[in-house]
Order: structure tokens, then C-alpha cells, then sequence
């Protein structure tokens, strides 16, 4: 009996979410004021950790003093426009575009601030090419994750917003879950102004109750996916989730994401408690997934480049897909890409035609800083080479 009451509420849903699709009507689903329980235990004094503090305790403030501190110094230097070398740049999840109609290298990263360089090597910036009035991002400001498409006649701008003071889930003894998504916005310049332009403002890409982060897209058979992490932190075994989007890339069309694969199906990958790792200052137990980067070889193999944590730490990781297209199956490799605490990578090409990876790298615990690497796609995986050194 409680199976059949299942199905015929599922059925009922679905329905609900057609009928809604087919008259275009307001299919945002009604928030609820969710009240924070305890968290997961803190973690111990001296114990690796990401992200700075949350406590665990019901309504206590949040305790950001090193991530403060770091944002601080990132709003000084967001606010003064420089010319800076690539190794003195520290940033996470670098993304470059170049961009052929200016022959500019365009980079981002998490902040959200653009860099703009002719030869990788002096980068000027960070400008602030964003406008995110009357949407929820706005109180977020913190961009996690930025990159920069060129898609058709125009750029999209791909950023990670984050609401703190929004709570979709609060799971006991685990996580006050925040309002977490990849949100889009476009121009016609890739140096902005980015601003919305989605079906409403604010409109939520991946499904409101879900922890979403590091959305990324990808065409495919003249089909526009927004490829994005179901976080771990919800879920303890974190997901890579897709979505289709509208040609216009206004809304999302597809019925519900379609899950590709699971952190722990990936071998490299660890469990953040056994290999001692905090995040947010709480000992929460899961399995990461983090970053997604699509790529075709030259043999026309389908690869996502992602990212985890194991025994070095942060790890940048690969996986293929045997269909050849999103729909997989993705079987992940055995090793690790590329290890020693770096990740969250991208590929790009040069406009003399060298393929490049881009990656960030953390000495011990020390500040992230990006990698130029050399790979070849020549066969049907991808094939690390040797770290460029930009002198």
C-alpha cells in the first residue's frame, strides 16, 4: 500500500511539473523557513581543513577568521587594477578563454574578477565584469568556480553563488545545508558587463533543493548541457549531474538532472574523514566531487576531467565515456591524473595551436596558485606531459 501511495505521488508530481512546463507558468517551488540543527563535530585543533569554520552548534556565528582574512585581502586587490606576472597570481579553479575575435586570453577563477593577457605570461586585471542586480546572487557576491563560454553570437559568464543565510536542508549531526547554484549570465563582449538574462531573475538552473556548484557547459549534436557537482556535503556521496538546456540557454528544459556518475566509483577517490580532512571546520564524512571540464580527443573520445580528494590531497582525476556521448557510461581511470594537492583544471588551446592544461597547485598550506602543463590528446586518452615553467 505505501508503494502504490509512493507511486501515485511521484506520478502526480510529474504531472505537475509537465503541466507547468507546457503553460509556461511560475514552476518555482515555494520556500519554506528550514530552522539549523547541530552540525557535524568540529574539527580537531591543527586538523587539515577547507573552507574555513562553521560552527557546529545551532545559531552560532560562523567562524571565518582565516577565510576572512583571505577575502579582505581579495577585495583590496579586486579594487586596484595592476599588471601582474603569472607566478605571482594565487587563485582557485582557474578557466581561460581565448578567445579568437580578440586574440585575448581571458582567465577567471573563484572571485569572479576577469584577467586579460596577450601571451599567458603578464596579466592584467582583476575587473569586476559581472552585474548581478536583482537577483539573488547579488547578496552572495562571491563567485565560485567563474568561466567563460562562447556560445553562438554571445559569452556566458558560468559562476557558483552561495547564500548562507538560506538554509534548503538541515540534516542532524552533518550540515545546515545552503541555497547553492550555478548561475548564468551574458554578453556581448567577453569583458562584460555579464548580466542576467535568464527566463526570471535569479531562476534557479538545477533543482532548488539541491546543493549545486561548478556548473560548466558543453554542446553536444547541437544540444547546450550545463554539467554541475550535486555536493557531497548533502549527500556524502557526491554525484556528476547534467541538464539540457533551452537553445537560448535561458532556462532548463530537461525533466530532472541525470545523474552521470558517483564519487565513489572513482578509485583515487577518498573518504574526507579517513584521510583526515575537515571542511568547514566539521568532520563530515563523504566522498567529493568537484570541478566537471568536458574534452574530445582526436580520436573523438568523449573525457571529463574533475576533481577529489585523496591521498595527495587534492587530486585532479579523469574519466571516459564509452558511448562517446554525455550519456556515458563513464568509466573512471585508475590513477589520478595529476596529484600532489592540485586540481579543478581546464584545457585550452593557444592561438598558435598548442594544447594547454590549466590546473591550480597548493604547496602544503600555502595559497593556490594556477599551472600551465603541456598534454597531448593525440590518441584516445589524455596524456599529461611536463609542467611549463613561465619565466
Amino acid at each position: 500500500m505505501k508503494i502504490l501511495k509512493f507511486a501515485v505521488m511521484a506520478f502526480m508530481l510529474t504531472a505537475l511539473v509537465s503541466s507547468c512546463k507546457e503553460k509556461q507558468v511560475d514552476c518555482t517551488p515555494v520556500k519554506k523557513e528550514i530552522q539549523p540543527v547541530e552540525q557535524a563535530p568540529r574539527a580537531d585543533p591543527g586538523q587539515r581543513n577547507f573552507g574555513g569554520n562553521i560552527s557546529a552548534t545551532p545559531n552560532a556565528p560562523r567562524d571565518t577568521t582565516g577565510m576572512a582574512e583571505r577575502m579582505r585581502r581579495m577585495r583590496e586587490e579586486q579594487n586596484r587594477i595592476r599588471t601582474v606576472h603569472f607566478n605571482d597570481l594565487s587563485m582557485s579553479d582557474p578557466f581561460i578563454l581565448a578567445d579568437e575575435a580578440t586574440k585575448t586570453y581571458y582567465l577567471t577563477s573563484s572571485g569572479g574578477r576577469q584577467y586579460r593577457s596577450k601571451d599567458l605570461v603578464m596579466w592584467e586585471g582583476p575587473y569586476n565584469v559581472i552585474d548581478l542586480s536583482g537577483t539573488w546572487c547579488e547578496k552572495a557576491g562571491f563567485a565560485a568556480a567563474a568561466e567563460i563560454h562562447k556560445i553562438g553570437n554571445y559569452y556566458y559568464y558560468a559562476g557558483t553563488w552561495s547564500d548562507h543565510s538560506e538554509i534548503i536542508q538541515a540534516i542532524p549531526r552533518r550540515y545546515n545545508v545552503p541555497h547553492n547554484q550555478t548561475y548564468l549570465l551574458r554578453s556581448e563582449s567577453p569583458e562584460g558587463p555579464f548580466v542576467p538574462f535568464s527566463v526570471t531573475p535569479g531562476y534557479d538552473y538545477q533543482p532548488y533543493e539541491w546543493d549545486c556548484i561548478d556548473g560548466t557547459l558543453y554542446e553536444e549534436d547541437g544540444h547546450i548541457y550545463m554539467i554541475f557537482v550535486h555536493e557531497w556535503t548533502q549527500l556524502i556521496d557526491g554525484t556528476m549531474d547534467y541538464i539540457e538546456l533551452a537553445p537560448d540557454l535561458t532556462k532548463t528544459i530537461s525533466e530532472w538532472p541525470v545523474t552521470m556518475f558517483r564519487a565513489t566509483e572513482c578509485p583515487p577517490c577518498g573518504e574526507m574523514n579517513s584521510l583526515g580532512e575537515a571542511t568547514f571546520g566539521l568532520k563530515m564524512p563523504g566522498w567529493v566531487t568537484d570541478g566537471p571540464q568536458m574534452f574530445r580527443t582526436q580520436t573523438g573520445k568523449l573525457g571529463m576531467l574533475w576533481s577529489t580528494w585523496g591521498k595527495e590531497r587534492y587530486l585532479q582525476v579523469i574519466c571516459y565515456s564509452e558511448s562517446g556521448t554525455i550519456a556515458g557510461p563513464w568509466v573512471q581511470e585508475p590513477e589520478p591524473f595529476l596529484a600532489n594537492n592540485s586540481g579543478h583544471g581546464m584545457l585550452f588551446r593557444t592561438f598558435d595551436g598548442e594544447l594547454r592544461y590549466v590546473v591550480h597547485h597548493s604547496e602544503g598550506n600555502g595559497p593556490r596558485k594556477p599551472q600551465y602543463w603541456t598534454v597531448d590528446d593525440s590518441g584516445d586518452k589524455l596524456v599529461l606531459g611536463k609542467q611549463i615553467i613561465v619565466k
